[in-house]
């Protein structure tokens, strides 16, 4: 099964992503993840990849596509993969099926996690995790059980990220629904579109796409 997770920055594609995983043994496909594995192993597409973004510029969609054909020859992907964070626009959409069409492959569904904004950017710029192990925490909604302790490890020690905040969350979301939130329009038509409530809790999230998938 090959799916493709859509969803604003925030939205918790990462995490449905790592749950499907562990669920339906796919493999998540992260364009980020995929690109600095392409630059480190030295390959053609990732000395091109490097020199783009070593000049601080944005990699061109013929790059990103040539990372995840590759990536999508590799033996571990033929049990299915997740799309997260790819594509992000119409072109990159209209690659990807010309690209699985060429190697056999078929796109079983396209999941929408449906967010509202701002909901979304209290969430989002709220958020900080365990410096030591990775625990994820918020400011309102999951704070540890003891102040400045990591309910997981014990750390003390806690991060967030440098454009996790109001501001910078939102020109985020701007850019989705410029760029991204089109494709829903694209894949609609196709009848392969799911639409789960991306702001509930994360095991209900799981169960709904379980449930979008016929896998339930």
């Amino acid at each position: 099964m090959n799916i493709i997770l859509l969803g604003p920055p925030g939205a918790g594609k990462g995490t449905q992503a790592r749950i499907l995983m562990d669920d339906l043994g796919l493999v998540q496909l992260s364009t980020g993840d995929m690109l600095r594995a392409a630059v480190a192993a030295g390959s053609e597409i990732g000395r091109q990849a490097k020199a783009v973004m070593e000049a601080g510029e944005l990699v061109s969609d013929e790059i990103v596509i040539g990372v995840v054909a590759n990536r999508l020859d590799e033996p571990d992907a033929k049990a299915g993969v997740i799309f997260d964070g790819f594509p992000r626009t119409a072109a990159q959409a209209e690659a990807l099926d010309r690209l699985l069409a060429e190697k056999g492959l078929i796109l079983d569904a396209v999941v929408t996690m449906d967010v509202n904004d701002d909901l979304l950017v209290d969430r989002v710029s709220g958020r900080f995790t365990c410096g030591a192990c990775g625990e994820g925490y918020h400011d309102t909604h999951k704070r540890p059980a003891a102040e400045g302790v990591c309910d997981n490890c014990g750390a003390s020690e806690f991060k967030r990220r440098a454009d996790d905040n109001a501001e910078t969350v939102r020109a985020r979301l701007t850019a989705y629904h410029a760029d991204t939130a089109p494709l829903i329009g694209y894949y609609t038509g196709s009848g392969k579109l799911k639409t789960v409530d991306g702001m509930a809790d994360i095991d209900e999230v799981a169960r709904a796409i379980r449930n979008a998938l016929g896998k339930d």
